[in-house]
């Protein structure tokens, strides 16, 4: 007979990859926990066989297995689950078609048309979700915010369309129509018209979120199609396992942080559905709201580590990318690094690499005993952080056996002898050979420092000081990475929760029952649609709660309302809370979007108006399912040691006391080191930490601060790594200040900018790689100072500004910004100590046209604003004056303007100022806690570590021929489109490696703005040798140093002092690249070119886009369709953004099809952009490879030329050639048909005679 609902079983059931987690909570208010494989041959569901355990247990009856379970007894299932994220990860979802408006069918391939791994020929984009594509002939137009139905929707076609896909077996579609959002009426007369032909799923994007951005919300309504068949067959499949759900709560976590009904689960708000449910129960277990502290949640699991931050109110993120596809809805803000216990280790150019890749569950690390490999998990048995004897014995053939660390010292030992064996053959000064125990803690010591860079992203992309932070660890290898971590980051405490091992399922019980609505708004926040707001706001809420009352669930409702808000002409916006009750103070939205915005951004800007994009309520229901738990108090007496062991730290070998967490009580006090271990985690102690458990039976670590060794200056591979990742680390961090303090859209949403450290003599020594162009180019730019100003005219406080092509520019709108380094805390030095730099591209610095583009352009002059050496900040004071002056300068050149955008250029500038301080700070701090000799000393060890691989990689290509001629030489030419020849002789040493790239032979420099400067071909020479390496190196003026770069003085790559120089940045760069690897014969031409549109006018100012191409093959793979490649990775522009924002129509952007060259591989597809101007405006282009076609290789076929057309409003078509300025009238449209890549190899069905002739 059933009991009473108070006296019920709760299950909270957290099904991992590796792992399902459970919490029972009984009738009498005590619990159980349990964990589980999640895949075994014994049972079928895990979460359903910990259920049926636990009951018979609990009840002592049987409940056989292959029997439905009876479910009397429970009172309510909470579920997180993998399933949706497992089936994105491995492409296992439903047959899916995408149903999307006409001109757009590719769009989602495209996606922002950037390259995840900027060096990697290959670029393996994850597949798109969907199998069949179906244009639709509809199109919804803005007009001055209103929508306009510009053609007609042809519902007969649409239906038969319909019918054709549901006949080839397909059961869910996605259905995603420009400006649905805004206006949903077509997406639903087609989800309509699916459901009567029988489709089983629709997911319309308008339904499922309906916000800007057509790309993100067309991922996510694909990622809902694909995915909730997926769980709704999974959820299906465990209500089965029980004989009736009827009087059972069951609810499942969505990614937001909220529970679900079942029946309400989708796939589009599962994808964090576990991991949502961690930082919900670390959260609220963790934060104390008296004291304020702010909580980082550390979940380190066996393939990777979530990160997670907690201030008395969750954080929400509307974009979040997994498994390459985005998806745009409310979900927690996690950030993940590739970092577990199953993480492999490789020791690879001469640095300790951590992942990305995973040893799995299966075969899992080398201690598995299944020939896995090695992994973090085997370091840490080696160190002695984990005792096999207390880990469960469910290892080996018959899932049986303990953790087998004779396998993992045997496999590390060989790893060690590898490693010694490298640094003696190659000769790192007075290296002494490492012992096992310092290979392995050197692999530890790796991994904490990249599981510390995501933590930094969190905190300081917000604005937040990491160091004021306490960290929660939670997860199976937390608990033996903690203290380490939280010394790094400076943090003083480390909480560790009594169910650290299970909390993501402790969290399920804790949660509450969730439901969202939003709609878009697109309106001013003004005095005169404050009502608007109020009406809506109510509206919404009402309708929140009825979609709650649906539910039938009991408990306390409340209700946030949040804001979309962001300011005119800025795509950066921030989801604003305020009380719901209280909707008079509607105004109050104001206050909290500018105190949002300056503490993440560092200003505010008084006179823009405040867009409103969308209004979001979240209702939640509050129950007390779990009550928290009383620990036993007795009377405190020292801590049981259970045994003593030894581990390694790097103070050495130390006795280590065993403990026992469940025999520890309250208040007891355990000093490190030590290891404290239960059935489901270990917790490491470290030295100089105390730990103390709690009046609620958790664990807080005191940290004892971090002491530095000594650790001498000459090079161990160890440190090595640790200070790659430092110098890298402080780049990225230079590069949060700048996207976070700037203003304009160049830097702060297309990222068209990079930060970077150099050596005391101008050497690059680390980067955020963000734009390739930049990349090498800025070395230059330091370089120039030097010789320019000479030390004497250096001073503390000084900061230089300059874009001048001979001084190291590229281009006039990409600005630099130096900072030389002279003094260390009182320490003064005449001669820089180091130096920061940034480089941004300013969206206009004058000339021409706006944008500071011109294709006309002649001489530099007429390009904008120069600055060769100016001291923008001369010892700490500001040069405003002086800087608008030369900013407005370009008036004085007959037809140009000054810079049409002055203050946005002085708030970017005063940002690459603070982006520089925050790497000064950073670099201090590390010369602070090793010394200014160490700094400098492993900095030149990068560098000399860079420099062995690219010689190694120059001497292998040489030693390919087997002449006795003692350098190979490789030669290859191109020519632009106006006939100017690029021509490159690489002579390579084959027993030095050294290397000549002569590029002699190449055209006098031209009467027009493809000239490029010497830095461009510095930049290019760098990114080819990177991209040769293949694999993960620190980028850095080492890469050059094996390399001489000659180029003839009065060239197209060297051009005089007043030349034009704006297309050699951005085209010319890409014939470089070319070039260089027609002469290593590696890859065929990729596109050649960046397809540069500008249009504006004076009043609008400018627009600016690049548009990608085709790739090129290779030896092994298929170019890629519509990617930028080699000198840029910039990001397009929304197609609604765009619509949104500047008085055009998108008419059309698709892939080229057939554009790519054939192959035995195939280059990649160009793509067409059809732009409808719908005002008078003045359009520019800068394009090439209009004349040339790209190269293929050993037989593959050219790709095709890109080809400009303005089609007039009349329907007059007219090639426009590859560079022009003219004006657009309303109704012309600019058609950009951009090149395709070259083959690699003969095609299959192609004649080879023909081939040879191409």
């Amino acid at each position: 007979m059933p009991i009473n609902a108070e006296e019920k079983y709760g299950f909270a059931i957290d099904r991992g990859g590796t792992f399902t987690d459970v919490y029972v909570r009984c009738p009498d208010g005590s619990s159980r926990t349990l964990k589980l494989l999640s895949e075994n041959p014994a049972y079928k569901d895990a979460a359903i066989e910990a259920i049926r355990r636990v009951l018979e247990k609990e009840l002592g009856v049987p409940i056989p297995k292959d029997k439905p379970i009876p479910t009397g007894n429970i009172s309510w299932i909470r579920l997180g689950t993998t399933v949706a994220t497992n089936a994105l990860l491995e492409r296992k979802g439903e047959r899916t078609a995408l149903f999307i408006t006409k001109g757009f069918k590719d769009l989602l391939y495209i996606g922002n048309q950037s390259r995840p791994h900027i060096f990697d020929f290959k670029m393996n984009f994850p597949d798109v979700l969907y199998e069949e594509v179906v244009e639709v002939d509809e199109r919804v137009i803005l007009e001055d915010k209103m929508c306009t139905m510009a053609v007609n929707g042809k519902r007969e076609r649409t239906k038969n369309d319909e019918q054709a896909v549901y006949d080839k077996g397909i059961q869910s579609i996605a259905v995603v129509l420009l400006h649905s959002y805004i206006y949903p009426k077509h997406e639903e007369i087609i989800g309509e018209l699916a459901r009567k032909c029988g489709f089983a799923n629709v997911s319309l994007s308008s339904s499922i979120m309906p916000m800007i951005k057509i790309v993100p919300r067309g991922y996510t309504a694909c990622a809902d199609a694909y995915l909730t068949p997926i769980v709704h067959k999974y959820i299906k499949q465990f209500c089965a396992g029980f004989e009736s759900l009827k009087d059972v709560s069951v609810e499942t976590m969505q990614s937001d942080g909220g529970l679900c009904i079942v029946e309400n689960f989708c796939g589009s708000r599962a994808i964090l559905s576990g991991p949502a449910a961690g930082v919900v129960g670390v959260s609220l277990t963790a934060y104390d709201s008296v004291c304020g502290t702010p909580i980082i949640g550390f979940d380190m699991g066996g393939t990777s580590t979530d990160v997670s931050r907690y201030a008395g109110e969750f954080d929400h993120v509307m974009e979040t990318t997994t498994a390459g596809i985005t998806i745009q809805a409310p979900q927690l803000d996690i950030h993940t690094v590739a970092a577990g216990g199953g993480s492999r280790l490789f020791f690879q150019s001469g640095l300790f690499v951590v992942g990305p890749e995973s040893a799995g569950a299966f075969p899992g690390p080398i201690c598995y005993r299944n020939n896995g490999h090695l992994a973090l998990t085997d370091v840490n048995l080696v160190l002695g952080r984990i005792l096999p004897e207390y880990f469960p014995k469910i290892f080996g053939k018959n899932e049986d056996d303990s953790l087998d660390k004779n396998a993992s010292i045997e496999a590390m030992q060989k790893l060690t002898d590898e490693i010694n064996s490298y640094c003696k053959k190659n000769n790192l000064g007075d290296f002494r050979p490492l012992s096992i125990y310092e290979v392995a803690l050197g692999f530890v010591r790796v991994a904490n420092e990249s599981m510390c860079r995501p933590i930094r992203a969190l905190t300081q992309e917000k604005g937040y000081d990491t160091s004021q932070h306490m960290l929660a660890c939670f997860g199976g290898a937390g608990g033996q990475h903690a203290c380490a971590i939280a010394k790094s980051l400076g943090l003083k405490t480390v909480l560790v929760h009594r169910y650290s091992g299970i909390l993501s399922a402790y969290g399920l019980a804790l949660a509450d029952i969730v439901q969202e609505v939003q709609e878009p708004a697109r309106k001013s926040f003004s005095l005169e649609n404050y009502n608007y707001f109020r009406s809506r706001i109510l509206a919404l809420r009402n309708r929140c709660a009825i979609e709650l009352e649906k539910m039938r669930v009991r408990g306390e409702t409340a209700f946030q309302c949040y804001l979309n808000m962001r300011y005119d002409r800025t795509d950066c916006s921030i989801m604003c809370l305020y009380s719901v009750t209280d909707n008079n103070n509607i105004e109050e939205y104001q206050t909290v979007f500018e105190n949002l915005y300056f503490k993440e951004f560092g200003f505010i800007l008084p006179s823009r108006e405040i867009i409103v994009d969308d209004i979001r309520i979240r209702g939640t229901v509050k129950r007390c399912l779990v009550e928290s738990e009383k620990v036993e108090h007795k009377e405190v007496t020292a801590p049981v040691v259970e045994s003593v062991t030894s581990c390694y730290f790097e103070e050495g070998k130390l006795q280590t006391n065993v403990y026992k967490l469940s025999s520890l009580i309250p208040k007891q006090v355990i000093d490190g080191p030590a290891l404290l271990i239960d059935e489901n985690s270990t917790i490491l102690v470290e030295p100089n930490c105390e730990a103390c458990i709690t009046e609620a039976g958790d664990v807080k670590i005191t940290v004892g601060k971090k002491v530095f060794q000594d650790i001498g200056i000459n090079c161990d591979p160890i440190q090595l790594s640790i200070f790659s990742h430092r110098f890298m680390s402080i780049a990225e961090q230079m590069g949060r200040v700048l996207k976070r303090t700037a203003i304009s859209t160049n830097i702060k949403e297309r990222l068209d900018f990079s930060c970077a450290l150099f050596t005391p003599e101008g050497h690059l020594i680390a980067n955020a790689p963000h734009i390739p162009v930049h990349l090498g180019a800025m070395q230059a730019s330091i370089s120039y100072q030097f010789q320019k100003l000479g030390v004497e005219n250096l001073n503390d406080g000084d900061v230089i500004l300059c874009n001048h092509p001979k001084a190291g520019g590229s281009h006039l709108p990409d600005l630099t910004v130096i900072t030389p380094v002279l003094k260390i805390k009182k320490i003064y030095s005449r001669r820089p100590v180091f130096f920061v730099a940034n480089r941004g591209h300013h969206a206009d610095i004058g000339g021409l046209v706006p944008g500071s583009m011109p294709p006309q352009s002649t001489c530099l002059a007429q390009e904008g604003a120069t600055f060769v050496s100016f001291k923008i900040v001369d010892r700490g004071v500001f040069k405003e004056e002086e800087l608008i002056k030369l900013l407005n300068a370009p008036a004085s050149v007959p037809g140009c303007s000054g810079s049409r955008n002055l203050s946005d250029n002085l708030s970017d500038l005063r940002a690459q100022i603070a982006a520089n301080q925050k790497g000064i700070k950073l670099v201090c701090e590390l010369i602070d806690a090793y010394g200014l000799d160490v700094v400098h000393a492993y900095m030149k060890h990068i560098e000399n570590n860079a420099e062995v691989e690219v010689r190694n990689l120059l001497k292998q290509i040489a030693n390919e021929d087997k002449t006795d001629f003692d350098a190979r030489i490789l030669k290859a030419k191109d020519f632009m489109d106006d006939g100017t020849p690029i021509c490159i002789t690489i002579s390579i040493h084959k027993k030095t490696g050294d290397a000549v790239f002569d590029f002699e032979g190449t055209g006098p420099e031209v009467l027009s703005n493809c000239n490029a400067p010497p830095s461009v071909t510095m930049a290019a020479v760098i990114y080819c040798l990177r991209c040769l390496v293949k694999r993960s190196i620190p980028l850095n003026q080492g890469c050059l140093l094996p390399v001489v770069i000659k180029i003839p003085p009065g060239s197209l790559l060297s051009p005089s002092e007043d030349s034009a120089v704006v297309s050699g940045n951005v085209l010319t760069s890409q014939r470089i690249c070319d070039v260089i690897f027609k002469a290593f014969d590696v890859v065929a031409a990729s596109q050649g070119c960046m397809n540069n549109v500008t249009f504006g006018d004076e009043k609008m100012g400018g627009y600016y886009e690049t548009i990608a191409g085709g790739a090129g093959a290779g030896p092994d793979f298929h170019g890629r369709s519509a990617v930028h490649t080699h000198m840029t990775n910039t990001r397009i522009t929304d197609p609604e953004v765009l619509e949104t924002r500047y008085p055009v129509i998108l008419r059309e952007f698709s892939v080229r099809s057939g554009s790519g060259g054939k192959g035995k591989f195939n280059g990649g597809d160009g793509c067409i952009r059809r732009i409808q101007f719908r005002k008078p405006l003045l359009v520019s282009v800068l394009s090439e490879r209009r004349a040339f076609a790209p190269y293929g290789l050993h037989g593959g076929l050219p790709g095709e030329r890109g080809l400009n057309i303005l089609q007039k409003r009349q329907g007059r078509r007219v090639n426009i050639g590859g560079k022009i300025s003219l004006n657009a009238d309303p109704g012309d449209i600019l058609e950009i048909y951009t090149p395709g890549g070259g083959g690699y190899g003969v095609p299959d069905d192609y004649d080879a005679k023909v081939a040879e002739f191409f």
